[in-house]
């Protein structure tokens, strides 16, 4: 079973945690980072050097500092305290340039993985991840139907916000026809972070809980 370390910063990553408790016996742990920070910061080694190097040891580190200049440093950490991987919340743009966080995984031989959603992790060609995205990452429900409704519903995967067992749980007693776009709706509804107003992050979240619901009807919910 894997250990893993969650790096938050204000709200963001605070319900990943909840989650891993929730649904799974993963072992987790947290560091927190400050809510504000400099658009620019010229020496990041000032805000990590007297973190616990020990909480970098964790097998899988997560990260939700979105800010590109520091994340570089947090894989450094993670790839000299023997971390087997890294995964980062937030996108490429906060992330940090590919070039460093490239020569860091060839250095210290660490996966890394940057989301901009988490609910999108699929498969991984790296173990460590593999076992996390067991649980979370994209979708995979198991619904069941009886008399042209939703009767049950089992969340085989689901987003580590948590919004796929909620969706599971409010589509029961959905009619059957109802159930992708009202479970799309229901993760929009969600206080989910992903961001709003684009294509992108809550839609996408939506959109890829909607097809899961679709997929388990098809294979006969």
């Amino acid at each position: 079973m894997i250990s893993i370390g969650v790096i938050t910063r204000g709200k963001y990553g605070l319900r990943l945690i909840e989650n891993i408790r929730k649904h799974s016996e993963f072992k987790v742990s947290s560091l927190e980072l400050p809510e504000t920070l400099p658009d620019f910061i010229e020496d990041p080694a000032e805000f990590v050097n007297g973190l616990d190097k020990s909480f970098f040891s964790n097998d899988l580190i997560i990260t939700y500092i979105m800010h590109p200049d520091i994340t570089p440093e947090i894989v450094r950490l993670a790839g000299q305290e023997g971390s087997r991987a890294v995964i980062i919340a937030g996108g490429q743009g906060r992330a940090g340039g590919k070039d460093v966080l490239s020569q860091l995984s060839r250095k210290y031989s660490i996966h890394i993985e940057i989301h901009e959603i988490c609910c999108d992790m699929g498969s991984s060609g790296n173990n460590t991840v593999k076992e996390f995205t067991s649980v979370f990452g994209r979708p995979d429900i198991k619904v069941t139907t009886k008399d042209g409704l939703i009767s049950n519903t089992v969340v085989i995967r689901g987003a580590p916000c948590g919004s796929t067992w909620h969706m599971a749980k409010n589509l029961i007693g959905s009619r059957i026809h109802d159930a992708p776009a009202k479970g799309g709706l229901f993760v929009q509804q969600y206080p989910c972070r992903a961001i709003r107003g684009t294509t992108r992050g809550i839609h996408k979240a939506a959109k890829l809980h909607k097809e899961a619901v679709e997929k388990s009807l098809n294979e006969g919910g």
